[in-house]
């Protein structure tokens, strides 16, 4: 199985060159450590900043750089920074190429819920609801199952929805996933060492499985 890290390496490998790519809170943020060096991107924080960097080398942070997660972050040549009126102006405008985000669920036709559990305090929906609204592109990071070890790839989500219908690919500690258009979870690729059965036990929405699916290369 992937940690994290492993996930949000794996997901870098969605990133193409010239895309505009924002990056949402929690895994999401890893994928700026893995953007490989021939890729050239501009990555979006949607509190105002383009040019986001890799995380900043222990010692070497600076408490004015933050990504929209409160973490310090690093810049590169050429960054940008503005207000949120421009940021999520540029979102609404469809400017970004690929949105990227963390999930507590994600349904088998792509709904998304990602800022609510009921009974929980929350501060806000942050941008992720404008994001899924605004986004052609979106890729979820997220883990399999919850800690009660319940699956988190769902038939229908039970959670507050952030977007209906929206997500198109979802990578976990598992295995890569396509949402069908016409509904359903499609196994791409296993996590090393991970089996198909022990992603079928683990997903309780539709799977789809067709021949041999490849381990996945990171």
């Amino acid at each position: 199985m992937l940690d994290k890290n492993g996930i949000a390496k794996r997901i870098a490998k969605e990133v193409k060159d010239g895309y505009y790519v924002n990056l949402g809170i929690g895994i999401p943020t890893l994928v700026a450590n893995y953007i490989p060096e021939n890729v050239n991107v501009v990555l979006q924080s949607e509190n105002g900043l383009l040019g986001m960097g890799p995380f900043p080398i222990e010692g070497e942070e600076d408490a004015d750089f933050i990504n929209a997660g409160k973490q310090t972050i690093t810049t590169l040549p050429g960054s940008a920074f503005f207000d949120s009126a421009m940021s999520f102006g540029m979102i609404r405008a469809r400017k970004i190429n690929l949105t990227i985000l963390g999930a507590m669920e994600v349904s088998e036709n792509g709904d998304i819920a990602n800022w609510k559990i009921p009974g929980k305090m929350v501060k806000g929906m942050g941008g992720a609801m404008d994001l899924v609204a605004s986004a052609d592109n979106i890729i979820v990071a997220m883990q399999h199952v919850n800690k009660a070890g319940e699956s988190k790839l769902l038939p229908t989500c039970t959670l507050p929805l952030t977007g209906i219908n929206c997500v198109k690919k979802i990578v976990t500690e598992l295995a890569v996933l396509e949402v069908l258009p016409e509904g359903g979870f499609k196994l791409l690729e296993r996590a090393p060492g991970v089996s198909v059965e022990e992603i079928k036990n683990a997903t309780e929405g539709k799977l789809i499985i067709e021949g041999e699916i490849p381990e996945m290369i990171l």
